[in-house]
């Protein structure tokens, strides 16, 4: 017998891909620096690849997905980190969000030919455009939500920068006054789509980790310097590096701040984790009048399309209703 969709909880036929070391979080001990590297590996081709954006387009999603997978790293409570850019661009609105246990989703709606003739010089030559270029004016939010019994906080800012590092960096600086570095990178390679980023924070203290009171003191003052340093080092980071599936995380942070206490910690899992089922969809189609589910049915079915993960739901018109208007 045939689940009826307002029990039908089931996970759509979208990939079950799971990278167990995605977030490896580490601090430099002594230092007031702490810090995620981010690497999506074929986590980025099963999300990315699922929606038929332009190139460019994909590859500021899979920074999207980056940055918003470092930050819900972070999360001490359930909920998620979300990330949503709104602009006059090409690329009009950008959807991205992760879990407290990495659950990442996406999703970009470009203008295709706003996006071919952004990609075009002189009617002939491609070229490379920027994160900007894309996005076009207008704003940035993030949110943290942590649950219907719970309010949501949410910052915007306008967006500025040419990258979206540079975005969230601004963000950062206006939104929450914290000091913080971010390089993200993303690009279609021979194994499909890789993403990955570094995100350092400044943080009150030594790296993270609670320490006495005089060695708090000691930080205060050498801790620009260290910020500093850390940034510098951090900078010399290639994508190449970032993205390359064979380098392992402790390798690259070795290489990176070996000569500045760097401890790692335990590595967290990322996984494809679009929330959408037919229960939740029968249940948006129940709010509706009756006469605009008849609208919405053709020869009979109503469909429904998750745009994060680009899966249509069917619905027989006939065994979805609205619900009556509460009395009193």
């Amino acid at each position: 017998m045939e689940t009826p969709a307002f029990l039908d909880r089931g996970r759509p036929d979208v990939p079950d891909v799971v990278v167990p070391g995605g977030i490896t979080p580490f601090h430099l001990g002594g230092r007031p620096v702490r810090g995620r590297l981010i690497r999506l590996g074929p986590l980025a081709e099963a999300i990315l690849s699922r929606h038929d954006n332009a190139e460019p387009v994909s590859a500021l999603g899979g920074k999207a997905l980056a940055l918003v997978a470092g930050l819900a790293s972070a999360l001490k409570f359930q909920g998620s980190f979300s990330l949503q850019i709104k602009g006059d661009g090409p690329v009009g609105l950008l959807l991205a969000d992760c879990t407290d246990t990495g659950a990442l989703r996406f999703y970009a709606r470009e203008n295709e030919e706003a996006v071919k003739t952004l990609l075009t010089t002189d009617a002939s030559a491609s070229k490379t455009v920027s994160d900007r270029e894309l996005t076009g004016n207008g704003y940035m939010a993030l949110t943290v939500d942590q649950g219907t019994e719970m309010d949501r906080h949410q910052g915007i800012v306008e967006i500025t920068g040419d990258s979206l590092a540079d975005m969230a960096i601004h963000y950062f600086e206006t939104s929450e006054q914290h000091a913080c570095w971010v390089k993200l990178a993303a690009r279609h390679t021979e194994e499909g789509w890789r993403a990955g980023g570094l995100i350092l924070e400044r943080i009150a203290g030594g790296g993270g980790s609670e320490s006495d009171a005089d060695v708090l003191t000691a930080l205060d003052e050498l801790g620009e310097d260290a910020w500093d340093t850390a940034i510098v080092l951090a900078r010399t980071l290639t994508d190449e590096e970032l993205l390359d599936d064979a380098l392992q995380a402790p390798i690259l942070l070795h290489r990176l701040f070996h000569e500045e206490n760097l401890i790692v910690g335990q590595a967290r899992a990322l996984a494809y984790g679009c929330r959408c089922s037919k229960a939740r969809l029968s249940d948006v189609l129940s709010r509706f009048s009756d006469d605009d589910l008849d609208h919405m049915a053709e020869d009979g079915v109503i469909t429904m399309k998750c745009e994060f993960c680009n899966h249509d739901f069917t619905f027989d018109r006939n065994t979805v209703s609205s619900q009556p208007e509460p009395q009193g």
